[in-house]
């Protein structure tokens, strides 16, 4: 059985098409496209399992969301899901926030303190970014992930784990590696099974879901009776690029919702500017070659026997492609 399948019989919900979209839509995670449907397959597939699961995506891509999923549908849904976002974790905070300390570690120490790992115990222990823990405290983490056991700062008696680890970063962890940013014995520990989360640009139709799944939940919150998005805001919407994926979007979405006058949201209001121009190095082959023969037909007035000269093919192969490119009614 499939992981996907594993959670849909988990949910015990009807037929397998409402399953589906009952675990597509659970926490938000709405989505239809290919690559977001294969992620979250595979982060199915890992759910009932211990594997320290490392989640790479750019940022606003849904790596907490994917790790809340992970933990719902993991033996360990019972017990607690705790982040910690690596990034806001000062490097001499670490070791006492992370393993916990004992009273008198250090001045300010009144009282001893459970860390992040024993308060996670039987649940999910979440750490973002982290590529921005420093090689000592990736050592450091190292070893706790290995031994399976932690000691407190300032205290001398090893206590055992019982937790399961995800990880996530915004950037290539072998990339990290590569640079020395990232020690190779910490990467081949955390990097067993890894899921990549597609930017939202490519994920297609799931920018319309998305889009009026958080109008529908802003409108809510906010009491506002705005039901759509016109025409133009839906072309803008398509053709921006989102560089800060899903969370840019529900930002947008939440920004129109307060400027717009009526019960649609036009593109006006979302406020994202011209779409970019696409390089010429984005084109197709076949893109490409159109464009050349129709400036080559331009060039040459309409003769077909000069635009072949201008092309440096014959007259039968220009007529070959002027069929597959549906010009044949261009004047000669």
């Amino acid at each position: 059985m499939s992981g996907l399948a594993s959670v849909i019989r988990h949910h015990d919900v009807g037929d397998a098409s409402s399953a589906r979209t009952n675990v597509r839509r659970s926490l938000t995670m709405v989505g239809e496209s290919r690559p977001w449907l294969e992620a979250l397959n595979q982060a199915a597939r890992v759910s009932p399992l211990e594997t320290i699961t490392c989640l790479e995506g750019e940022t606003g891509t849904g790596k907490e969301l994917v790790a809340r999923f992970i933990h719902r549908n993991s033996p360990r849904r019972e017990g607690p899901f705790v982040a910690i976002n690596c990034a806001a974790l000062p490097e001499q905070l670490l070791e006492s926030e992370l393993f916990g300390y004992e009273r008198g570690a250090f001045t300010g120490a009144h009282h001893t303190k459970a860390g992040q790992f024993e308060q996670a115990a039987r649940g999910v222990l979440f750490l973002d970014e982290i590529l921005e823990l420093a090689p000592s405290a990736q050592a450091k983490l190292l070893r706790v992930l290995q031994e399976g056991e932690l000691q407190h700062l300032g205290g001398t008696r090893p206590i055992a784990t019982n937790v399961r680890v995800i990880v996530a970063a915004n950037r290539d962890l072998r990339d990290a590696v590569e640079r020395g940013a990232l020690r190779a014995d910490f990467y081949y520990r955390i990097s067993a099974f890894t899921i990549h989360l597609p930017a939202l640009r490519d994920r297609g139709a799931d920018v319309l879901l998305l889009a009026r799944h958080f109008l529908e939940e802003c409108a809510r919150v906010n009491r506002r009776v705005v039901t759509d998005f016109t025409p133009d805001a839906v072309t803008a919407l398509i053709d921006h690029a989102w560089p800060g994926n899903a969370r840019e979007l529900r930002n947008a979405i939440e920004r129109a919702l307060i400027v717009c006058d009526g019960t649609v949201i036009r593109a006006m209001d979302l406020a994202l500017g011209p779409p970019p121009r696409r390089p010429a190095a984005e084109k197709t082959l076949h893109a490409i070659e159109q464009d050349a023969i129709e400036r080559a037909l331009r060039e040459a007035g309409g003769n077909r026997s000069r635009a072949a000269r201008r092309l440096g093919i014959s007259r039968t192969q220009l007529y070959g492609r002027l069929r597959r490119y549906g010009l044949e009614g261009t004047d000669s």
